[in-house]
């Protein structure tokens, strides 16, 4: 667990740098992502100041971290002008826009012991002069990944006045053996799929993790009693137990409510499924969805009043809003093809799901009222999607096709660009983002 970790004010010593005019422009450097192409920001990281070792390991997740977005491009070391004496030198703002950069950062990293301190600085090359105070962090030695997803988080912010997502984390489902007796075990990763830390073993199957809004907690469904069921763990114990327990109904496709008060799940019984919303701390339940169809997957609205659902009730599997006080579902998917696994985003603005048009499925955004249907993948099969903390991702699982096939994980902006692969050796499914850590 990452025991301290303390961003510290504007460094004393930043402000002894000599004064720099600043070059004619309207604001701080800031990239513009629209919906339309976009051109990386080209930004240098040179090799930060201090111990060796763990200064280099640092600045290469910062670095990866950043350019992992597609919204920056690193210029190569070996362009870089000469380095920096200290990381206190004044910035030669004209050797770097000598090889185009347009932000700089400059870092140091000093380990004492089983503890880190990174200082580090963001220079707006354009204009010539820094963007924002410096800022400092102290931190177990052992949690140098969190420094660096730290500053990178920082550094995000800055340039594009978004919030972050970086230092985060994400369960998931590994998956190993063959297709028709596959073993599945719950994990927690970095955002970036380090650190990987297993919540459950192979003795039975598992399926679809949640976090809880603070990420301290794990719903699944478990099939440990032959029957699926709701189990709820406490991630830092690694301690699990049952939500449901009812033998004559399944329970599965759990989600938490905003609060973490609340779980909304699928409930089937007598071969009818509907909505069902439970208070975790007293077990109370109550159907939410009262129909002959098959109302599954359910998701909250940020502000916790609405969820949205998938249902066949209009005969082919579609998207439905509701509020949690009842009434009636309005439909807000039209298009063609089947709709499914639907996610409110963080912003609370869009709605991403999954969507089969005939053997063809792709994860897809839309806005809240089913307007604005926009396409972001497509293949032989990608679907169950969740959002970064921030809104602008989106994770997701795609399975290649045949015997052999396999479930990646991979994740892609909301505009449909920078999709990439998750840097796994093994084969996983069924992702949930969690939130920002602490």
């Amino acid at each position: 667990m990452f025991r301290r970790l303390m961003i510290a004010p504007a460094l004393a010593v930043l402000a002894l740098l000599p004064a720099v005019p600043a070059l004619a422009q309207d604001g701080p450097l800031r990239i513009e992502i629209t919906d339309g192409v976009i051109e990386p920001m080209s930004i240098a990281i040179p090799a930060f100041h201090g111990d060796a070792e763990i200064a280099a390991r640092v600045r290469q997740v910062v670095a990866d971290n950043l350019t992992g977005t597609g919204l920056f491009r690193e210029i190569a070391p070996e362009a870089h002008p000469a380095r920096q004496a200290s990381f206190t030198e004044a910035v030669s703002y004209e050797d770097w826009r000598a090889v185009n950069a347009q932000a700089l950062v400059s870092a140091e990293v000093r380990q004492m012991g089983d503890s880190i301190s990174v200082r580090f600085r963001l220079f707006d090359i354009v204009s010539g002069q820094p963007q924002g105070d410096g800022m400092q962090l102290d931190a177990r030695a052992a949690d140098w990944r969190r420094a660096a997803h730290k500053i990178a988080d920082q550094i995000y912010v800055r340039l594009t006045g978004e919030r972050p997502y970086f230092d985060s984390r994400i369960a998931f489902v590994q998956e190993t053996g063959p297709k028709s007796a596959r073993i599945k075990r719950i994990g927690v990763m970095d955002y970036d799929g380090a650190n990987i830390l297993w919540m459950t073993d192979s003795s039975s199957l598992v399926l679809a993790p949640k976090f809880s809004p603070d990420g301290r907690r794990l719903l699944f469904t478990s099939y440990g009693s032959g029957f699926p069921q709701i189990q709820i763990m406490d991630v830092a114990t690694v301690s699990a137990r049952p939500l449901t327990t009812d033998p004559n109904a399944m329970a599965f496709a759990p989600t938490f409510s905003p609060d973490g008060r609340w779980v909304a799940y699928s409930r089937e019984q007598g071969g009818n499924t509907d909505i069902w919303l439970m208070d975790v701390a007293t077990g109370t339940q109550r159907a939410l969805t009262n129909s002959p169809a098959i109302d599954t997957s359910p998701g909250f609205s940020p502000d916790g009043r609405r969820i949205v659902f998938e249902s066949d009730r209009s005969g082919t599997p579609q998207l439905y809003i509701m509020g949690l006080d009842g009434g009636e579902p309005t439909r807000i998917s039209f298009g063609e093809g089947r709709y499914g696994t639907p996610a409110w985003s963080p912003k609370g603005d869009l709605i991403a799901f999954t969507k089969q048009i005939g053997d063809r499925f792709h994860i897809a955004t839309m806005r809240t009222d089913g307007s604005g249907e926009r396409m972001l993948t497509e293949s032989f099969l990608d679907e169950g999607p969740t959002w970064a903390p921030n809104g602008r991702v989106v994770m997701f699982t795609r399975v290649t096709p045949g015997g052999t096939g396999q479930p990646r994980l991979h994740s892609v902006d909301i505009t449909g660009r920078n999709m990439r692969p998750m840097n796994l050796d093994f084969a996983a499914s069924d992702p949930s983002w969690g939130p920002l850590l602490p």
